[in-house]
């Protein structure tokens, strides 16, 4: 009976066309494998790098040379590298001419111009995070050569625990990510294709029900799901060690839902779409600010309080932020910001296939 069901056809008619695409494996599954890969590798826990300061040749520059090398003395004892409280600090020396060149084109960032006595100045951009760090870490070499002392005592303590790195901030994000992305172009781009090729004609025109139609790719897109979530999960906790503090259940759900809200927007785009470009374009102003705003690669919450109530609004905003709070902190059912995120996932859901439903048009 169910051989003959077509729910049942055309969901295996849709695993089929995925297996047989191995662009689309790789898209769906090694994407974002390999941009964990790459991103965890990128920040994962060591020394701090160096900082690369360009001075200028003149009467005090043995006096900066002096304190530069006094200090990665101390660097290199072990009391001080444990304690992380500086970088070294590697100084190029150069013509002013050069010096100031090199800094208009971005090749170092900050330029040491040593004075009479004990005189120095520093050009560099502020704006530029590494220059304003690399001007701050110079000049206190220096004052620190010159007598000055703290008055404080101070000491650094290095947070690199699992739970706390940007590689485990990261994962969570690509699952969402990729949520977002399969449930748009899996279900919005697949339909818009088979309205384009007179597909959506034909079937309509059979006595089969439009439900088991959608249900069908509902129902793959839930396959295709599971399997890029275990591979996510898998790769944060074998390759980086990433915990997982909460149930992997209460996970399951929110990226099931997370999904289903994904896959309704999906179908409200294509559901008026007649070419390729206008559901790219519509897609791409979709998916946009969820990638700028949703807090993926960075936290939503640096933005300005007058905009967070939208950027809460998001979809992805609120499977992003429900699965760090399972993941990371081993929040459950009951933490009132994960029913808040389910509760907002399930509204998009039922929105948008509400009234995507009512805009389809299958010709």
């Amino acid at each position: 009976m169910l051989r003959n069901s077509p729910f049942v056809q055309l969901y295996l008619a849709r695993l089929r066309e995925f297996i047989r695409q191995p662009a689309r494996i790789f898209w769906v599954y090694g994407f974002p494998m390999l941009l964990a890969i790459v991103l965890g590798f990128a920040f994962q826990s060591r020394p701090p790098a160096p900082v690369a300061v360009d001075v200028v040749e003149g009467p005090g520059l043995e006096r900066v040379r002096s304190a530069v090398a006094a200090h990665n003395d101390r660097l290199k004892s072990t009391a001080a590298t444990a304690a992380g409280a500086a970088t070294a600090i590697i100084l190029d020396v150069h013509p002013e001419a050069d010096a100031l060149n090199r800094l208009r084109t971005g090749r170092t960032p900050v330029v040491v111009t040593p004075g009479e006595g004990s005189a120095v100045t520093y050009r560099y951009d502020p704006t530029r995070p590494e220059s304003a760090a690399a001007r701050g870490a110079i000049d206190d070499v220096l004052q620190r050569a010159a007598g000055r002392v703290d008055p404080i005592a101070s000491n650094d303590v290095l947070v690199t625990e699992p739970g706390s790195r940007y590689i485990d901030f990261l994962i969570p994000g690509l699952i969402g990510l990729n949520a977002m992305g399969g449930g748009l172009w899996g279900v919005g781009f697949f339909l818009v294709n088979l309205r384009i090729g007179k597909l959506l004609k034909c079937y309509v025109a059979t006595p089969m029900p439009r439900r088991d139609f959608l249900g069908a790719i509902l129902a793959s897109r839930m396959t295709f799901l599971l399997p890029d979530l275990g591979v996510l999960l898998l790769l944060g906790v074998l390759a980086f060690h990433m915990p997982i503090r909460g149930s992997l259940a209460l996970v399951i759900l929110l990226d099931v839902v997370g999904a289903l809200a994904f896959a309704g927007l999906g179908l409200l785009i294509a559901s008026r779409a007649a070419t390729t470009e206008t559901v790219s374009g519509l897609m791409n102003l979709v998916m946009l600010p969820m990638w700028l705003l949703s807090g993926v690669f960075f936290s939503s919450e640096r933005f300005p309080a007058v905009v967070q109530p939208i950027i809460q609004a998001l979809p992805l905003t609120q499977l992003v932020g429900g699965l760090r709070l399972v993941l990371l902190e081993g929040a459950g059912l009951g933490r009132f910001e994960v029913w808040r995120a389910l509760a907002i996932l399930t509204a998009w859901a039922v929105g948008t296939f509400w009234l995507a439903l009512r805009l389809f048009k299958w010709t």
